[in-house]
């Protein structure tokens, strides 16, 4: 199975009212493992940067004037992702955006049943908690201190480990669960219970240890805890 953990950047919230993509990253996975391959443009936005976007990634007019426009990246993403799920943090942000630009292209927009969204899962896995990728890093234990700003390509590789561990860790095809010729009847792993032995097992405690252990519950009185009754 072949999935594509993808994340975007921008210049706003909005491709409806001029906001344009300046970043794409994605990072491919095989059977929920990274192949190395990697997808990672920076994009011309063909408009000025807004302060409050260059505050969040950090990628100014001077450093996109001579990156390619989206119109000579689209179909060599479109190439890469094929029809490989879309694994993104907040899918319906990145698609908007994705299926704007290719629109304007006149290139295939990517179906909504593409995409596999981390934060939906995230939220359902854990409701009430913050489901941010660094709030998400810091649960699952992975690194992000080079995050200090974002970026599509970094943010994808980082994704990666969440989503892994979302699903199920480092090992989410390993189902520990019995097959059909291990269980019968009404049996289910969750109502498994342990068979009783067929002879109990033989006391621990030597009969000096329980003599010794007595005389300590003795000396403290007809109030100690082990003269109470259940």
């Amino acid at each position: 199975m072949r999935e594509i953990v993808l994340d975007t950047e921008t210049t706003g919230f909005d491709p409806e009212t001029g906001d344009r993509i300046v970043e794409i990253g994605a990072v491919e996975l095989l059977n929920h493992m990274p192949t190395g391959r990697t997808f990672h443009e920076y994009i011309n936005p063909e408009r000025f940067m807004p302060q409050e976007a260059f505050e969040v990634h950090g990628l100014g007019d001077d450093f996109l004037r001579d990156k390619p426009k989206f119109a000579a990246i689209g179909q060599k993403f479109l190439d890469f992702v094929g029809d490989a799920k879309l694994v993104i943090h907040n899918a319906a942000f990145d698609i908007k955006f994705l299926n704007a630009e290719l629109g304007w292209m006149g290139l295939p927009k990517l179906p909504w049943e593409q995409a596999i969204d981390t934060l939906a899962i995230a939220k359902k896995r854990f409701p009430g908690s913050p489901a941010s990728l660094d709030a998400l890093c810091r649960r699952f234990g992975i690194d992000n201190s080079s995050r200090t700003l974002h970026g599509a390509l970094l943010d994808s590789e980082i994704l990666a480990e969440v989503y892994l561990e979302l699903i199920g860790g480092r090992q989410p095809d390993l189902v520990l669960a019995p097959t059909n010729s291990e269980s019968s009847g009404s049996e289910t792993l969750g109502a498994w219970r342990p068979r009783p032995r067929a002879k109990a097992l033989p006391p621990r405690i030597t009969e000096a240890e329980s003599a010794a252990h007595d005389a300590f519950v003795d000396g403290m009185g007809d109030g100690a805890l082990w003269r109470r009754k259940a």
